[in-house]
């Protein structure tokens, strides 16, 4: 059963798990899930990822098709976002993918999710 509240639609039958769902959402932000929303960012991600290392905002922005001024603000916004790390050395900051942070957030999201409507075929709490 649903109720909707302020134009939000909020699940009683399921109000423990909604609640975590939500909880887990608002603790990770809408930067979170915009940074991962984006092509371009999913790019820098990917190239970090390959590297396997720090990177500059230079060699990540020789395997992006935007600027230099992109991939860096890409940076900081997937910063914020606690999805990648950076490391001020000398005139150079090195941007490391965060992958611990990144999939325990994503788990988070998931284990709710699959508490809350466990998959095809399989009745959740809410659904």
């Amino acid at each position: 059963m649903s109720v909707q509240v302020c134009g939000m639609l909020f699940f009683t039958a399921a109000e423990g798990i909604m609640s975590e769902l939500q909880k887990i959402i608002s603790e990770l932000g809408t930067d979170f899930f915009k940074a991962l929303s984006d092509p371009s960012r999913i790019q820098v991600l990917l190239t970090l990822a390959a590297a396997n290392e720090s990177c500059t905002v230079s060699r990540v922005a020789e395997t992006c098709t935007v600027d230099m001024s992109v991939v860096s603000r890409h940076l900081a916004q997937l910063k914020r976002a606690g999805i990648v790390s950076a490391e001020k050395q000398g005139r150079e900051v090195y941007y490391r993918l965060d992958t611990d942070n990144l999939v325990q957030a994503l788990r988070q999201c998931a284990d709710a999710l699959e508490r809350c409507c466990p998959g095809k075929g399989r009745k959740g709490i809410c659904c």
